[in-house]
């Protein structure tokens, strides 16, 4: 289940200006935001203890923080020029990721009739959230109905989605990075001091042998997913034993990530469980992401992070799945194969293709669409944050699980890699999110934001439009 985002709204006015058409303009925005994602987020008000639900009165910021404590982001839409002292007071105090914005004024001032001076207002306001160290986001003055608004909102959704993500993530190591994958080492403490991300240890031998166990017992969780899978995935070439000793692993695996309250992981793949089980864990990888806990091979502890980021920016709507970088189209100079031996989600899978196993690993193509290619990494006591957009193509098959994917520039891409700080391993997610990936890090302590279409990192430091 995907828990809720909850964004604090908190309107703002200038004391002296109509209150009428501050509730004129409240009504129209908040018809807009509750109209974006409702299954995802549930919006938070102030109606109860602001008067109409609009803070503009010193007297307001405490029981408006009190109201809004707990929520994962703040909202501050300007009914006209607001009250800039009183706003930044209670986003200082929430300390949440928090986004900015104000209606178009339809005219300016005339003789006998004083406008709103929206925007005018948010200059002054975003000055003040400065001087009081909040980290904001914001939409650029435009009109309520317009397009621009409802994805500017809809973009910091999946901001305050990443960074609630975040905030409590708890990443499994199950065993140990294997030998010669010095790419893969990670700053465990920095994701600690930092972000609060904990790596918690799981022996690989005790996840095995709690898959023989399922397996012996003929567990009724173990025998209810093997008739489940083998029924949309060949394991005809695979042994009996090994074939249940594959799904076996997958429900051992899930029970181990719940047990350690767990969202993500990285597993010690083919070094590990196949001496242990006779068992591969490429399925245990695309079925745990599929079931909405996503893992990381080769021990990657950075890739697991990566993964978490993007099923928070696609709210739990599409999995993500987790590639090397392999070789570049024979016929495209701007696609690239986007492969691994087997763990891709079977959500993902080109409906035209079959999906069968082939020596322990799952083998089929992912289907067309756009996707967004991202990963989370480090170097030198320094986060860094890579995201880019492209589509899938066709392509020579191959084995395994894999999509050809096509930028616009493969070569401006590539560059970009190699100079990293980055490696091989990559997350992807089907859907465009670069926009809010590329906002989340401003609220990631010490990140840098690259991307192939810009030329310097833009999070930490000065505003990122959410449009």
């Amino acid at each position: 289940m995907f828990e809720k985002i909850k964004i604090g709204v908190a309107p703002t006015k200038r004391a002296f200006l109509s209150m009428e058409e501050a509730q004129r303009q409240k009504e129209r925005f908040m018809a807009v935001i509750r109209s974006v994602k409702p299954d995802k987020v549930e919006l938070v008000v102030l109606d109860e203890v602001c008067e109409n639900g609009i803070a503009f009165r010193e007297s307001d910021v405490a029981p408006a923080v009190a109201k809004l404590t707990g929520v994962d982001a703040l909202f501050i839409p300007h009914c006209d020029y607001g009250e800039e002292l009183v706003i930044s007071a209670i986003a200082a105090a929430l300390n949440v990721p928090t986004l900015l914005w104000g209606a178009r004024d339809e005219r300016p001032n005339i003789p006998g009739a004083r406008g709103r001076d929206t925007q005018c207002g948010m200059f002054s306001c975003s000055k003040v959230l400065m001087r009081y160290g909040v980290k904001f986001s914001y939409i650029y003055n435009c009109e309520t109905e317009s397009e621009e608004f409802r994805s500017g909102f809809e973009t910091f959704v999946r901001v305050a989605s990443v960074m609630k993500t975040l905030k409590s993530l708890r990443v499994a190591k199950i065993g140990a990075r294997p030998a010669g994958f010095g790419s893969v080492i990670s700053d465990e403490v920095k994701l600690l001091s930092d972000l609060g991300i904990l790596t918690v240890p799981i022996a690989p031998v005790q996840v095995a042998d709690l898959a023989k166990k399922l397996v012996a017992d003929g567990d009724s969780d173990f025998t209810a997913y093997y008739a489940e899978v083998a029924s949309r995935i060949d394991f005809s070439s695979l042994p009996e034993e090994n074939a249940k000793n594959t799904a076996a692993l997958v429900v051992a695996l899930k029970k181990f990530l719940e047990k350690n309250n767990c969202a993500a992981g990285a597993v010690e793949c083919w070094s590990a469980f196949g001496a242990l089980l006779k068992a591969m864990p490429c399925l245990a990888v695309g079925e745990l992401a599929d079931m909405g806990t996503p893992l990381s091979c080769e021990t990657d502890v950075n890739g697991a992070v990566t993964l978490a980021i993007l099923k928070a920016v696609a709210l739990g709507e599409e999995s993500p799945f987790f590639a090397d970088l392999t070789i570049r189209h024979p016929g495209n100079d701007n696609a690239e194969l986007l492969w691994h031996c087997g763990p891709f989600p079977y959500s993902l899978k080109d409906p035209d293709c079959a999906a069968r196993m082939e020596g322990g690993n799952e083998t089929w193509r992912l289907k067309k669409g756009d996707i967004t290619i991202f990963r989370f990494d480090d170097l030198n006591d320094q986060f860094y944050l890579f995201s880019g957009e492209g589509r899938a193509v066709d392509g020579p098959e191959t084995t395994g699980t894999y999509v050809w994917f096509e930028a616009d520039d493969w070569k401006r891409w590539e560059e970009k890699l190699i100079f990293g700080p980055y490696i091989h391993h990559v997350g992807g997610v089907y859907g465009k999110y670069r926009r809010a990936l590329q906002e989340a890090a401003r609220y990631i302590k010490g990140a840098v934001f690259e991307s192939p279409d810009i030329h310097s990192h833009t999070g930490p430091t000065g505003p990122t439009l959410l449009t």
